[in-house]
């Protein structure tokens, strides 16, 4: 378990000796250098491989480029030597990347009708291949052989959607392949055991359901247009995670800790949208669709579907999130677990501000109401803790 700890503190009280106080610090340092180093030479390769591709701007030469890096990394490996492994680790990458995204540009640009066709599996030849590597241990390092993988996917899951746009596939289709994305990805991430590979599976996986965002001038959006089902499909997964998590090795636990903490911001986010509008829960997938040609016929289908459909209100969506909020927190602090503890919290004060401002800027009994309210829940939750703190192990 990851717990964050004042070591100076712990050696003061006589929990720990100052040498494991020294061994605790020297770890958590080399986790994070490590984790800047391996940013940093993710970053400069693709910087490099997109920079070559682009700056030769000729299939024969970005080829024959490609090929003699790969070559001289694969070169500079073979002597062996973790000194200067890493530049014979780059140079592989940079020349494995400049001959995939080399042949992924070429396919788009002089034969696009091809691409997909190309791409989808040629990609996910390259992934498999990579990764029977990686369970094998040779060839090269495990870094370059999980880039690679993930380059490899990525050509597989972009020539996919490539085929998707040429054929106009729309639902259910459509949604089946996200979720097909999002369990690619998340092997993936699971595999080279990257956590934030694992975590943009969450984006495919909220599109199933429509959720996403959208970008216009200087302003960034978040929608959802069935908050209630994306909550339920967001708390699903949190369920399945939670209840996995102790049953694994802590290696897997943490992809699957990882995805229940973002799945739950993306609960929080819908909530948020069913807190301010309300939700007519179906009507995006089931419901009549918007037609401007006869919009007095669009209107009364509309109607007539919200009125057989579950309605919840703006004001009883915000209730029920401000009850799973505090539960939340509840249950998390009384678990350890620490990051849906702080979303939980991070929510509860955006959602209080929301609500401050759209429904009670004018109304002070309401933060009398609330204020004298959180006197005795807090005195609850400090009870809770020393009761739980007394029970024996």
């Amino acid at each position: 378990m990851h717990v964050i700890a004042d070591t100076e503190a712990l050696v003061a009280d006589g929990t720990l000796t100052e040498a494991q106080a020294r061994q605790i610090e020297s770890r958590s340092r080399e986790v994070m250098i490590s984790l800047a180093v391996n940013a940093i030479l993710c970053f400069g390769i693709i910087a490099a491989t997109a920079g070559f591709i682009f700056w030769l701007a000729d299939p024969l030469a970005v080829a024959v480029t490609g090929g003699v890096m790969l070559g001289a990394g694969l070169w500079g490996l073979s002597r062996g030597g973790e000194t200067y492994g890493m530049f014979g680790n780059s140079a592989v990458l940079i020349g494995v990347g400049m001959l995939l995204g080399g042949a992924t540009v070429e396919l788009l640009d002089k034969h696009e009708s091809l691409a997909g066709w190309v791409l989808a599996p040629g990609g996910l030849v390259v992934a498999l291949i990579c990764l029977w590597r990686w369970h094998r241990g040779a060839w090269s390092a495990r870094f370059v052989l999980g880039l690679v993988l993930l380059m490899g996917l990525l050509m597989h899951l972009g020539g996919i959607e490539l085929l998707v746009l040429q054929q106009d596939l729309g639902a259910p289709g459509r949604n089946l392949l996200l979720l097909y994305y999002a369990v690619a990805v998340a092997f993936a991430g699971w595999q080279v055991d990257v956590r934030f590979v694992t975590a943009l599976a969450l984006i495919p996986f909220a599109q199933v359901l429509e959720t996403g965002t959208a970008y216009f001038h200087a302003v960034y959006a978040f929608f959802s247009p069935e908050p209630t089902l994306s909550i339920l499909q967001m708390a699903l997964l949190i369920a399945t995670c939670l209840w996995a998590m102790p049953r694994l090795a802590e290696r897997n636990s943490r992809h699957l800790r990882t995805l229940a903490v973002l799945a739950f911001i993306i609960a929080n986010l819908c909530a948020l949208v069913g807190s301010l509008w309300g939700d007519v829960v179906g009507q995006n997938l089931w419901g009549p669709q918007y037609t401007y040609s006869d919009y007095e016929a669009y209107e009364a289908a509309r109607a007539a579907f919200e009125a057989q459909a579950l309605v919840i209100s703006e004001h009883v969506y915000s209730v029920l999130w401000a009850l799973a909020l505090i539960a939340m927190v509840l249950w998390s602090a009384t678990r350890m677990q620490r990051a849906l503890f702080n979303t939980a919290l991070t929510f509860a004060a955006i959602h209080a501000y929301t609500q401050m401002f759209e429904n009670f800027a004018e109304e002070p009994l309401a933060y009398v109401i609330g204020g004298l309210a959180a006197i005795p829940l807090a005195w609850g939750v400090w009870r809770l803790n020393r009761w739980i703190s007394a029970r024996p192990a």
